[in-house]
This record gives structure tokens, C-alpha cells and sequence, in this order.
């Protein structure tokens, strides 16, 4: 595994238990769980810069394809 999406993985799991915990105590700590947010949304982020968007080379994916006619000389 590369260790950028390792990273990611960590953020995430660590950012969702720690907004988890937070949420769960009788008295919330209103730091804590936005903390556990951010962290958790640093990770999310960070793994979709990574995805590719599925418009980039629309060009290739298409079937119809211009075909260019040459005009004859009479």
C-alpha cells in the first residue's frame, strides 16, 4: 500500500472515532468533535483528490466521431 493512502485511511478512521466518542459522551466537548470532523473530512478529501473525474477524456469515450469530407472540384 502507498503510504499517502495509508495516511488517508488513518485520518478517516481516527477523525470518525474521535467525532464518534465525542457525540457519545453525556457532556459533549464541542472541540473535540469538530476536531474529529475535520480530521475526518482531511481524509476524505485528500482520498478524492485521487479519484479521476469521469469527464476528463470524454473526447476518447465517445462513439460518434467527426468524420471530415473532402469537397471535389468540378
Amino acid at each position: 500500500m502507498n503510504l499517502s493512502r495509508i495516511i488517508n485511511i488513518i485520518c478517516i478512521v481516527i477523525g470518525g472515532v474521535i467525532a464518534i466518542h465525542a457525540q457519545a459522551e453525556e457532556e459533549q466537548n464541542v472541540y473535540l468533535l469538530v476536531g474529529g470532523i475535520v480530521l475526518l473530512i482531511f481524509g476524505i478529501y485528500r482520498t478524492s483528490r485521487n479519484v479521476p473525474s469521469k469527464f476528463d477524456n470524454q473526447e476518447e469515450e465517445s462513439f460518434i466521431k467527426t468524420e471530415y469530407i473532402e469537397k471535389d472540384e468540378d
